[in-house]
């Protein structure tokens, strides 16, 4: 009998991600390594377009009760899944990339004399809000959400482990080493967090959890 294959998340799945993965005989450990919470603030001085980067600020932005106001703004996002909980709620995406960097070469490109408002959390990446800044856009931002590590000890050996942002890896890394686990990332910029670490990092094509699965599933078939 082959000894089975150890996945760990870094974040829980839903049921239907966790099943797919033990439908391949996969043995699936999970935990949070990080924390989102709304948080409140003021919806003020905002620009004409609205940018997303994240699920969670929509989400943010959902509870507050003058959110029925941005709907007649235009709003740049990057995921997939960000743009589909916004159009499904009435916003009006203009565009949407997986990367906020190639946002970022958008907005500067084709809308650079725009004026934009940044739906933020607390340990955002500099891409955006740098690139705009060196092209000189007019942008300001507002912390809609905070994002808490939750570091802990993962006492079982693993083969592979699930990776879905900078912070999930920083988490990790504060109470275990990686050595020889595979590392599957759900984009660039979690994989780039990983780089002085590791070598053993796979990519998922698109950054969705969906696309990180299909790679572990694929992997060790």
């Amino acid at each position: 009998m082959a000894k089975s294959i150890q996945i760990l998340s870094t974040k829980k799945l839903s049921g239907e991600q966790r099943q797919a993965l033990e439908n391949a005989n996969l043995e699936v450990l999970e935990a949070d390594f990080i924390k989102t919470q709304n948080k409140s603030f003021e919806l003020k001085d905002l620009n004409e377009n609205l940018i997303f980067t994240s699920q969670n600020a929509v989400h943010s932005i959902l509870s507050n009760p003058k959110a029925e106001q941005l709907k007649n703004k235009n709003i740049f996002c990057v995921g997939l899944k960000t743009k589909i909980l916004l159009s499904e709620n009435g916003f009006n995406v203009v565009a949407y990339t997986g990367y906020a960097t190639d946002l970022a070469e958008i907005i500067t490109l084709i809308y650079g004399r725009e004026s934009f408002t940044f739906f933020s959390g607390n340990l955002r990446r500099e891409t955006l809000p740098k690139a705009l800044k060196d092209a000189g856009v007019k942008f300001n931002e507002i912390h809609v959400y905070e994002t808490t590590l939750q570091p802990q000890k993962i006492k079982t050996a693993v083969d592979a482990i699930l990776f879905f942002s900078p912070s999930g890896v920083e988490s990790y890394l504060k109470d275990n080493t990686i050595k020889k686990e595979t590392c599957f990332c759900i984009g660039e910029t979690t994989a780039e967090a990983l780089h002085k670490i590791t070598k053993n990092i796979i990519i998922a094509d698109q950054p969705t959890v969906e696309d990180v699965i299909e790679d572990v599933i694929e992997e060790y078939k």
